[in-house]
């Protein structure tokens, strides 16, 4: 994991650049506002409590990275990221209370962080204990003899008793050293592990809120008795599944808990995707939908704003929560929103529309790009998968090319395209082509196999 503590601006754009294609002015300010939260961090006066973070809203077509540049940012900082569709709050049922959990999500998030990384720490203790009882269940150790009344002691006896407990420790490292190299994972063992406690209740009538429902099952998850089950598996399998149980007893929960509320409070990021679905389409008042949108707005107001929310593990303030919002804005505008909300998001950015050039690069530069996917999968059946420059370049022209004809959906398009484009070749391996293959895409087949596709006026099966 990158240490953000020492990535300057620079190198925070750097690493986005490493996934995302263009979006320059989008990726300077988003690496200025990751760099501003180390920074708060090292205020060493009481100005560090009043400094805010300044809230970014991305605009943008769908599908030019806003996303995807709000998740590679949270994986950077290391920091809770939770994702959330404004949309969702304006559906029928909603109440005011929703939309606080998307910062439950993030404490979850913050928890899972925090505990995977004391995990980490405790890893060998618990790899110590996971083979004790792999080894307890292969070769039981030697139980220790009953005490003999004095008189009756023979001296033979207790040098073969001494023996055979000694013969057994030989055994049993010799059988450690086995299981650490994986020499023996094959061989079927019976573990007692945990069982899985189903929260299988209902509530019948009068309403409790999410919160108090957590609460109480929680509760009652701590006074049931935890059962046993037994289960024969395999020593790789059970090495999975007891390092889970081993780590979790020697992790304190307490401060798991009051960690990783700080770790949200102080670098956690909420992604509030399709905020222009409740931005009110009108300036009067009324009734209908308008109502509806401008009731979110007014919900989510006071947590960007900075509010206290109870959850499971604690209380938490989201004052110092980076919050990015983004939205295509193509019916709705960003002076539409209510003018407090506004005003919690002083740093706008619009995101371009892909040139292609940009689906070339696309295709071609990214450490995760649809063609290395491709070449991996084809990969794991040991067909080489090649594409030429040429063949590239004409897939990005036609990917734009639809996404000018039908419906601009961004970089998605790719994905429909290169499906429809190797779709054969994925059905044709191993049986057509056998393994040690070499399968190389050139210009010619992209237009063989697409280009009446594109010249086809029902495009429809392009529409994601």
């Amino acid at each position: 994991m990158i240490d953000s503590s020492f990535l300057t601006p620079r190198q925070i754009v750097a690493e986005l650049d490493k996934y995302i294609i263009g979006q320059a002015d989008a990726k300077k300010n988003v690496a200025i506002a990751l760099r501003n939260r180390w920074r708060r961090m090292h205020v060493h006066s009481e100005m560090q409590k009043e400094i805010v973070p300044n809230n970014i809203l991305m605009i943008g077509a769908t599908g030019v990275g806003k996303t995807e540049i709000a998740r590679r940012l949270a994986k950077i900082a290391d920091a809770p990221f939770t994702k959330v569709e404004a949309s969702k709050f304006t559906e029928v049922g909603y109440v005011g209370r929703d939309v606080e959990s998307m910062v439950r999500d993030l404490v979850e998030q913050s928890v899972n962080l925090v505990k995977q990384s004391k995990k980490e720490e405790v890893k060998e203790k618990a790899q110590s204990s996971v083979e004790d009882i792999i080894l307890d269940a292969l070769i039981p150790p030697v139980r220790s003899a009953s005490k003999t009344p004095a008189g009756f002691q023979t001296e033979e006896k207790d040098v073969a008793k001494m023996s055979d407990t000694e013969l057994n420790e030989k055994t049993r490292e010799r059988f450690r050293e086995k299981i650490k190299s994986g020499e023996i994972d094959d061989r079927k063992i019976e573990i007692s592990i945990q069982a899985s406690s189903g929260n299988g209740m209902g509530m019948v009538g009068g309403g409790m809120d999410e919160v108090s429902m957590i609460n109480l099952q929680d509760m009652l998850s701590n006074v049931l008795p935890k059962k046993q089950k037994k289960r024969k598996v395999t020593i790789a399998e059970a090495k999975k599944l007891l390092l889970e149980e081993e780590s979790a007893k020697l992790i304190d929960m307490d401060e798991v808990k009051e960690e990783a509320i700080r770790k949200a409070e102080n670098t956690g990021i909420i992604f509030i995707d399709e905020i222009d679905k409740i931005a009110g389409g009108s300036k009067k008042g009324g009734g209908g939908p308008d109502v509806s949108r401008e009731g979110v707005q007014r919900d989510l107001l006071p947590i960007v704003e900075g509010s206290s929310v109870t959850t499971k593990y604690g209380v938490i303030q989201t004052d110092h929560v980076l919050f990015v919002a983004a939205g295509a804005f193509h019916v709705a505008k960003p002076s539409d929103l209510i003018p407090e909300l506004q005003g919690r998001f002083p740093i706008r950015v619009e995101l371009n529309s892909l040139t292609v050039e940009d689906f070339y690069q696309i295709l071609k530069e990214p450490k995760n790009a649809l063609t290395k996917q491709y070449e991996a999968l084809i990969d794991s059946e040991d067909v080489s998968l090649e594409f030429t420059d040429e063949s590239l370049r004409e897939i990005a022209q036609l990917a734009f090319r639809i996404n000018d004809e039908v419906e601009n959906i961004g970089a998605r398009r790719l994905h429909t395209v290169m499906s429809k484009l190797l779709n054969d070749i994925l059905f044709d391996i191993p049986e057509e082509i056998p393994p040690n293959a070499k399968v190389i895409i050139t210009k010619e087949m992209v237009g063989e196999r697409l280009n009446d596709l594109v010249q086809d006026k029902d495009l429809s099966e392009f529409i994601l």
